[in-house]
């Protein structure tokens, strides 16, 4: 059964429906399988990256102006660490939609993935907006173990994250 929370996130000045639990730091960070870029590809970021520490950046969608500063700014980021930390970016724009917007925005450092078929990434960490059927704005990084290192969810879709608390955050669960 699927949790539904209806007081959380308001989108103007209604509330929306968000769907699937949040998690928090100390747990399991939630296996989720999310689309590639290339040929619809099934890829699942945890396993893929396993051993590493992985900053999950959840998105509504790229072709807006906060989400465009933000996976932006994470791949300038993601140049400057080193291969022990990978940083995705998830939205539910389509896979062909995330290609042609990275190669326009020169984004080849950060991973981004698409929840658009079955968006369970946006229900596992309980991201889904039902209204709009995009996600939640929010950062969790997954340290070496696979346990939530740092949780973010941000309070409302226009903010953005503070992006040296999270390099700094992830810098520490390298250990």
């Amino acid at each position: 059964m699927t949790t539904v929370r209806t007081d959380v996130l308001k989108i103007g000045d209604k509330f929306a429906t968000l769907l699937g639990d949040e998690v928090n730091v100390g747990q399991a960070a939630p296996e989720f399988t999310s689309v590639g870029q290339t040929g619809w590809a099934a890829i699942n970021p945890l396993q893929e990256s396993k051993g590493k520490v992985i900053i999950l950046s959840a998105v509504p969608s790229l072709d807006t102006d906060v989400c465009n500063r933000e996976t932006r700014r994470f791949n300038e980021e993601a140049a400057k660490l080193g291969e022990d930390i990978i940083i995705y970016t998830i939205s539910t724009d389509f896979p062909m939609a995330q290609k042609r917007w990275c190669g326009a925005a020169g984004v080849d450092k950060v991973k981004v993935v698409s929840d658009v078929l079955e968006t369970e990434f946006g229900l596992k960490y309980g991201l889904l907006i039902k209204e709009r059927r995009f996600l939640r704005r929010a950062v969790f990084i997954v340290g070496r173990e696979g346990k939530l290192t740092y949780v973010n969810y941000l309070p409302v879709l226009g903010n953005e994250p503070d992006y040296e608390e999270v390099i700094a955050a992830a810098k520490q669960a390298l250990g």
